[in-house]
């Protein structure tokens, strides 16, 4: 069963690259008693995600910070390494939180995984962009393929924050 609104995020466990290595950040430290935009994206440097779906949150963090939200977090289910490389290759460092699942733990407990293995993939994270206000779901837009960005751009989800 996929997360819906009104439902609470579930507890986690994320990856990032710090400056002494891998370090963790629970649902707790990204949400509680905070604003936050959610994206998720398939992986890192695909073409969709990385020219269609994070420009546009990296576009529009200020409109979004303006709107009262702390944080714009990007969850992947990729390594830490790779989405460290890609928050820099990107420009995305101070913007947005990138967040690895690389065992896709957090995607798979909120239901919207799906099995990529077919194009040499593996497990996947499908796209969808939420707003969670103190770890409960106020607006989540899905899409219904990995390889479109329509109805989980930046610029649908700010329309509704």
């Amino acid at each position: 069963m996929s997360i819906g609104i009104g439902d609470r995020l579930p507890e986690a466990t994320f990856r990032v690259l710090g400056s002494e290595g891998i370090d963790k950040l629970t649902t707790k430290d990204v949400f509680a008693g905070k604003k936050v935009v959610l994206f998720a994206v398939p992986g890192a440097f695909t073409p969709t995600c990385h020219l269609k779906h994070l420009p546009g949150f990296l576009d529009h963090a200020d409109a979004f910070k303006k709107k009262g939200v702390h944080t714009i977090a990007c969850v992947a289910v990729n390594d830490p390494f790779v989405l460290d490389a890609w928050s820099k290759a990107a420009g995305g460092k101070g913007k947005v939180l990138f967040l690895s699942d690389g065992n896709g733990e957090f995607t798979k407990a909120i239901g919207m995984d799906f099995d990529g293995s077919g194009i040499g993939l593996g497990t996947r994270s499908m796209r969808y962009a939420m707003l969670v206000d103190d770890g409960v779901v106020t607006v989540l837009n899905v899409e219904e393929s990995p390889g479109v960005a329509d109805v989980s751009t930046a610029e649908k989800l700010l329309a509704k924050v």
